[in-house]
Parts: structure tokens; C-alpha cells; sequence
């Protein structure tokens, strides 16, 4: 049994990381892998409903904190609310401008999350810079910056919040542990590409008259529902602290206050008028697809946690690799090849509590190799793919340019990290 449900899964892993050649949505093979190895594992072990019952818990919980963070994110924007951003950036200097872009990155992608926040920075540069091949180089910068952000949040990055939820690392640990190796992972890609562009000034590109066409929403919605959402976002790690209730109820809290926020301010306009900005109509445009596809991959490495595949590779790998700091590393490297969703979810159910307890060293250096890692090609991370989308971005283009950036700034902060340590 164990050697079918390791080809199965490998089968599917494999699927995933060739969405783009195979031209298959990566939730597919997630979803049939799940379904083939719970079958298997149901056949060969004739009493698995228990065991179902305790994943299913746990993936629903993960699945509805992303399902409450991606509306109120959607509703922001829905608001126009990030102009709040867009609007405070004015500089000539390219070098000044780059710095800027990569802060607010960082910053922002650890209180959304990597993903969001890379769409929100492409349209961002969009606006400010009128050559390509200008843009093309913030958008490194900004994967990057956004991976890294997400590492020392344990709400900017789903790898992060998995281990959160999880029980493995606790909010104020991971951003005291991680902050610094992720802020260097950052700013060594920030120096090398600064130097590249110094001196070189801002071409902005040419306002017509349709960009100054009346916005949906006012000034005060704007600056309002940008606030609160961001500060709802920012009070769940407060609230499970508070109240030791799962972060999936204080994003769902969060979610209904915004949504009555929302139907107040907008009570007096008409319903054609106010129904893109609605909550209802905000849930309509989440992703889905990357919401099931987490799903489906979960559901896949529960099998092999439940059937102790994952403690025998742990087991292997400690007597094979023996450094700690050299596997986890290892992972980091091979997030850039393949989602580093399954690679944490596969490492949750290798190594157990008991042996590791939260905020260890395993747990935290995880939590930034895997979300600092994807970075270093361009389809390893769910920003790259987003980035590649919006920009067309040439794969070998960025393992050219990007890529060795990205090495130098991931291997700099684990250094960091473990010299902290």
C-alpha cells in the first residue's frame, strides 16, 4: 500500500509542477490525488473516519481564514482603497523609488499576504513607470519583497499561517525570529539592482483623460474601508492571543464587522450602484481555484502523515542529511521548483510536536526557507505566477536576471537566521 500512495502522490506532485507545460490547473491533479489516496488508504485499512474527521478539521480551518482574508482584501479593493498607497509615492530617482516599492512590499505583504500584494504592486508600478524593461525589474523585486514579508507573518504568507494554525510556531516568536533574515533576504537583491539603476531617473507614463474619469467611490470610502480593513486584518493574531480561539474565527469576525461596515456606509445609494462594492459580490471574485487546490493538497498529505510515510522519510533524511539546518534548507531550494504548500504540509506531518515543540528551530527556519525560497524562479511562488501573469514574464528571462538575486538573498538571510539562533 505505501508504495502506491507514494507513486500516486508523486504522480500528482509532479502534475502540479508542470501546471504551465501540461496546461491543468494545478487543483486538478490536487483533487484527484486526494480522492485516488484516501480511496486506497480507506481499502487497505477498512477504518478511516476518524482520521478524516481530524483533517478535515484542520483543513477546514485554514480554508476558511483564506476564504475571509482574500474577501476582505477584495473589498478594499473593490473601494479603490490601495490608491491610499498609490497616491503618497512621488519621486524622480529610480533608485529612491525601488526602495520604496520594496518597503511597502515587505511591509504589506506580511499583514495581507504574498499573493495580494504582488497584484496590488504590479498595478502599483504600473502606474509609476512607463518602460518594460524598468517594470520588469520592480517585479523581481517585488516577488521577493513580498515572499519575504509573507515568512515573518503569521498572516503573510499560507505556509506561515499552516504552521501557525498547526500549533508549530506562535505569532510574536515568528516575527521576532524571523524578521531580520527576511529583511536581509530583501534588501541584498534591493543593493545589487539600486546599483544597476543609479542615476537613472523615472519616466512615468502619460496620464490620458480617461484615468481621470470619477472614481466609483468617494475620498472617505476610500481612506475608510482601506483602514479598517487592514486594521481588522492586523487585529486576528491579537485576537486568537486574546481569546485562544482559532484564527479562522477572528478572520470570519473580521469579516462580518467589515461587512456591516460596508452596509452602512453605502445604505443610501441605489442597489445597481453599490453592488460591486458589497461583500456578497466580493466573494464572488476570490480565487477559488487556489482555495480548493490547498484543499485538495492537504487532504493528499494527510494520507501519507496517517499512514506514517512521512515519519519513515524523516527518519531517512536525519540519517542521510543528519544536519537539520542542511534539510530544511534543502526544502527552501526545492520550493523553487515545486509549491512550497505541500512541502509544509508534508513537513508538519514528518516531524511531530512531541519531538519538535512550537517555535523551535525547526518550525522557524522552516517557515522562512519555505516562504523565501519560491523566489528564487519565478513559477516557486504563488506571487511569481501572479507577476508572470500581469507582466508576461519570460521564465528564462528571470532565471537570468532574477534568479541569482534571489539565491544570494535567500542564502544571506539563512545565514542570518542561523547565526541568530
Amino acid at each position: 500500500m505505501d508504495t502506491l500512495l507514494v507513486i500516486i502522490f508523486v504522480v500528482a506532485y509532479a502534475a502540479i509542477a508542470f501546471e504551465h507545460p501540461l496546461k491543468i490547473n494545478k487543483s486538478v491533479p490536487a483533487l484527484i490525488g486526494a480522492g485516488l489516496l484516501w480511496t486506497i488508504y480507506a481499502m487497505y485499512t477498512g477504518h478511516v473516519g476518524e482520521q478524516l474527521n481530524e483533517t478535515l478539521a484542520s483543513t477546514a480551518q485554514i480554508a476558511f481564514f483564506l476564504m475571509g482574508a482574500m474577501t476582505i482584501v477584495e473589498v478594499v479593493d473593490a473601494h479603490d482603497g490601495f490608491d491610499v498607497i498609490t497616491d503618497r509615492i512621488k519621486t524622480t530617482q529610480m533608485t529612491t523609488l525601488l526602495w520604496l516599492i520594496g518597503f511597502v512590499t515587505f511591509f504589506l505583504s506580511a499583514v495581507l499576504d504574498n499573493l495580494t500584494t504582488t497584484i496590488v504592486m504590479m498595478a502599483v508600478s504600473r502606474k509609476l513607470l512607463a518602460q518594460r524593461d524598468d517594470r520588469l525589474f520592480f517585479a523581481g523585486i517585488i516577488i521577493i519583497a513580498a515572499n519575504a514579508g509573507g515568512a515573518w507573518s503569521p498572516i503573510g504568507d499560507v505556509t506561515t499561517t499552516m504552521l501557525w494554525i498547526g500549533g508549530q510556531i506562535t505569532a510574536l516568536a515568528i516575527i521576532k525570529g524571523v524578521f531580520i533574515p527576511s529583511l536581509i533576504n530583501m534588501i541584498v537583491p534591493l543593493l545589487v539592482v539600486s546599483y544597476m539603476f543609479r542615476g537613472k531617473l523615472v519616466i512615468s507614463p502619460v496620464k490620458t483623460e480617461e484615468s481621470h474619469l470619477q472614481s466609483q467611490t468617494s475620498s472617505f470610502e476610500k481612506n475608510f474601508m482601506f483602514y479598517t480593513g487592514i486594521g481588522l486584518l492586523c487585529m486576528v493574531p491579537i485576537f486568537k492571543t486574546l481569546t485562544h480561539l482559532p484564527p479562522f474565527m477572528g478572520i470570519l469576525f473580521a469579516l462580518g464587522i467589515l461587512w456591516l461596515a460596508g452596509d452602512l456606509i453605502h445604505r443610501h445609494k441605489e442597489e445597481g450602484e453599490k453592488q460591486y462594492l458589497t461583500l456578497g459580490a466580493a466573494l464572488q471574485r476570490i480565487d477559488m481555484s487556489s482555495l480548493v487546490f490547498f484543499i485538495g493538497i492537504l487532504l493528499a498529505v494527510a494520507t501519507l502523515e496517517h499512514s506514517h510515510i512521512l515519519t519513515a522519510l524523516a527518519q531517512w533524511l536525519d540519517r542521510s542529511v543528519g544536519s537539520q539546518t542542511m534539510i530544511v534548507t534543502i526544502f527552501g531550494l526545492v520550493s523553487a521548483i515545486v509549491d512550497n504548500v505541500p512541502l509544509v504540509a508534508a513537513s508538519m506531518g514528518m516531524y511531530s510536536l512531541a519531538d519538535y515543540p512550537a517555535d523551535s528551530f525547526l518550525w522557524e527556519f522552516l517557515a522562512y526557507a519555505a516562504g523565501t525560497g519560491g523566489s528564487i524562479l519565478i513559477i516557486g511562488s504563488a506571487a511569481g505566477v501572479a507577476a508572470m501573469g500581469i507582466e508576461k514574464i519570460e521564465f528564462f528571462w528571470y532565471v537570468k536576471k532574477i534568479s541569482p538575486l534571489a539565491l544570494i538573498g535567500y542564502l544571506g538571510g539563512a545565514l542570518a537566521y542561523i547565526a541568530l539562533v
